[in-house]
């Protein structure tokens, strides 16, 4: 079954309301919203989270750690998926048109978890000391590539 063959069941779509067009439409005058209070008001209404004055959820729950703006987060590639690869020069293009590495990973780094036995040329971000090590004894070479780096914006100048 697809979503373009369910039936229309009746009943399952309304008319939407059309308020404030006067007495005889049965939502005239307060336009549905009752008598005063705060959501009769416009822009009424309690903010998102709000639990009527009880203490809300988010307040409750411990919050630990933090978030580092200056984290770098790398794809991890181990050398054994790596020897799956067929093609001679290994780089992220070529892992992700194999489907071992998602598109939207940009620094990759190689580790050296597994055994590659025939000489490839890898290029990454970063390697891990084991990975190296394991691709140039296999006649290898391993290449790595610089981290992009986000340019600064400069500093406001001090006006004295």
């Amino acid at each position: 079954m697809k979503l373009h063959t369910l039936p229309k069941i009746t009943g399952s779509t309304h008319r939407h309301k059309r308020l404030g067009c006067g007495r005889g439409s049965g939502h005239g005058k307060t336009s549905g919203r009752g008598h005063k209070g705060m959501k009769a008001r416009s822009g009424g209404g309690v903010r998102p989270g709000f639990e009527g004055g009880q203490m809300p959820l988010y307040r409750k729950l411990p919050h630990r750690g933090f978030n580092n703006i200056n984290r770098v987060d790398f794809a991890v590639v181990n050398l054994s998926t790596i020897a799956k690869v067929t093609a001679d020069t290994v780089d992220r293009d070529v892992l992700v048109k194999a489907g071992l590495l998602r598109k939207n990973a940009t620094l990759v780094k190689v580790l050296g978890v597994g055994e590659i036995t025939r000489a490839v040329t890898v290029s990454a971000n970063k390697f891990s000391a084991s990975a190296k090590a394991k691709i140039e004894a296999a006649g290898g070479k391993a290449v790595e590539l610089k981290l992009e780096q986000q340019p600064e914006t400069p500093a406001p100048e001090a006006k004295n």
